[in-house]
């Protein structure tokens, strides 16, 4: 039942009506009208019949005690975190794929929620694991309040631990096969039916650096993607399938070139996961002529989208960018600032070997208009003499020695760079259309996002851990974060919500309840869902915990969450 006014020429009424299903549609029943809406407020008769019926409603009357600060208050936890992120750790498999792993061993402490509460901690307070053994006092997780920080080590621990001697067989030439390797085997066997066509990877790396001594063998130095070469660092290398979804993570020593990284994982996917025909996407520091040939190879037969160095590879400077040709439009410049970017793609062979040009018009506007803008004020700088600019690499790129103390603008190296505004250049033995190639190409943003979030939004860093093992387990816990990022934002999706992910995260994290206490009863009192926070919980599957509740003694006793945490 629920108030309505209802109006007749100037005057408005207020009616009491009720919901009634009939003939296969909801139909409204009028109950009672109450009178004309404009004399029940002047004459206060509104207010009294409110507050006659809220002295009925245990809800209302404990609602409206707390705001006035009439109860006293017990506890205060936040339950949007886990609410939503327990399902998906239970409907991605990750929940039973590490239980399952954890069968036969004695640890003395509840592993899986140790792991779980490290993931959790990522994706709401990015910090190392001593700030996730004290943030998870305010929240409620199931099953993680005896957990201590020493728990949250051993299990960092456990996830990185080298497998036996006789599991090695399809490592890497830089690092062993770890727990971490059984827990993605076992998410990608859980959801293998989703995975039958798959056809497409992306593959890309990056460095983390150390804050400390930076691992025994895993911390190296080797050149950083983060401006830190001064720094211990280690390699990290992940796959997503063509729809974003996480497939596995590599961990290699800080000395790991990039090019000596995609054969070692290409062959992985076939003996761990039993992929047997895929393209791979890659970015151009994965490129050589080694790389290419060991793809190619009758045993392997993969096929591939690499991104070519267009400067630095000869054939591709000049022979593929010399090449004339009309490109195909692909989208066509923008109109609305939501549509796709402008994209136009040709073909260029060379002998038997397969190029596409990728070419974004507003892109190479943009790079003619920066760089023109940069030769201006070097000229005018070069006119005041000023020598200093050939430490400025911006400028540097563009001088040219004009005497034993003196420097010019190299016009021929202004007129090369203007050859590359706006274009790329990709190598693939696929035969899928030209389009095609570059849009899939495109994708590999996706990866490139990842890593961005694993250094932003979920800090991998900073990394204290002075053990490999730990270390491994450390970042591992990043990777599950995008995991359970992902299948969610592919729900909110489904539902056609374009939420921005900084927004789900707080909406959900100032959802919380408030223990108090009236008449020796104790209740919890849920606050006012706001934001995107009813859109996720619709997309997850997870019921809103009533506004009230009363507390029973096993509850109280055992701090139990309320609202639909799986059951374990």
């Amino acid at each position: 039942m629920f108030f309505r006014t209802k109006a007749s020429g100037p005057r408005s009424y207020l009616q009491i009506v009720e919901n009634r299903w009939e003939g296969g549609r909801t139909r409204q029943r009028v109950l009672a009208t109450l009178g004309r809406l404009d004399q029940l407020r002047q004459t206060g008769r509104l207010d009294a019949l409110l507050a006659s019926g809220a002295r009925l409603s245990r809800s209302v009357l404990l609602l409206s005690a707390h705001v006035q600060g009439q109860l006293p208050t017990i506890t205060t936890r936040r339950i949007g975190p886990a609410l939503i992120f327990e399902r998906l750790w239970l409907e991605t498999g990750c929940r039973r794929v590490i239980e399952h792993l954890l069968d036969g061993r004695r640890f003395g402490f509840d592993v899986e929620r140790a792991v779980f509460l490290t993931v959790l901690h990522r994706l709401f307070a990015p910090g190392s694991d001593r700030a996730a053994d004290k943030w998870k006092a305010d929240y409620q997780i199931e099953g993680c309040e005896a957990l201590q920080l020493h728990h949250l080590y051993r299990a960092m621990a456990w996830l990185g631990e080298e497998l036996p001697h006789d599991q090695q067989q399809d490592k890497t030439p830089f690092a062993p096969r770890c727990t971490k390797d059984r827990v993605e085997e076992g998410l990608f066997a859980r959801r293998r039916d989703l995975f039958t066509g798959l056809q497409l990877v992306f593959f890309d790396t990056t460095s983390l650096y150390f804050e400390g001594n930076g691992g025994q063998e895993i911390g190296q130095r080797g050149y950083s993607k983060d401006h830190r070469p001064d720094l211990y660092q280690m390699i990290v290398g992940v796959v997503l399938d063509g729809r974003g979804r996480p497939i596995c993570c590599e961990l290699w020593p800080g000395n790991t070139t990039d090019v000596a990284t995609l054969i070692p994982v290409v062959d992985r996917l076939r003996s761990r996961f039993g992929i047997r025909r895929v393209c791979v996407v890659a970015d151009r520091g994965m490129i050589s002529r080694e790389t290419i040939t060991a793809l190619e190879q009758d045993e392997r037969g993969w096929q591939y989208i690499l991104g070519a160095r267009m400067r630095s590879q000869t054939e591709v400077s000049d022979e593929v960018l010399s090449r004339a040709g009309r490109y195909r439009v692909v989208h066509p410049s923008r109109v609305k600032s939501d549509d796709p970017a402008p994209l136009k793609v040709k073909e260029v062979r060379v002998e038997d070997r397969r190029y596409i040009v990728r070419l974004n018009e507003d892109e190479a506007r943009k790079e003619a208009a920066d760089r023109e803008a940069i030769v201006a004020a070097l000229r005018e700088q070069l006119r005041r003499g000023d020598k200093s600019l050939v430490g400025n690499k911006g400028y540097r790129r563009y001088l040219t020695a004009a005497g034993p103390e003196h420097f010019r603008v190299d016009e021929a190296k202004v007129a090369e760079d203007a050859r590359y505004d706006g274009k790329w250049v990709l190598r693939t033995n696929t035969e899928l259309d030209t389009a095609e190639v570059a849009l899939q190409y495109k994708q590999l943003w996706t990866v490139e996002q990842w890593f961005r979030s694993c250094k932003s939004l979920l800090q991998t860093r900073p990394v204290f851990h002075r053990c490999d093992e730990t270390i491994r387990g450390h970042v591992f816990c990043s990777f599950l974060a995008l995991v359970l990022r992902q299948e969610l934002q592919a729900r909110l999706e489904q539902r056609g919500h374009g939420y921005e992910w900084a927004d789900v995260i707080g909406d959900l994290d100032r959802l919380q309840t408030v223990e108090v206490e009236q008449d020796e009863k104790r209740f919890l009192l849920r606050s006012e869902v706001q934001g995107t926070c009813g859109g996720v919980f619709q997309a997850a599957g997870v019921a809103l915990p009533p506004t009230v509740q009363q507390v029973t003694a096993t509850a109280t006793e055992g701090d139990a969450a309320p609202g639909a945490t799986p059951p374990r």
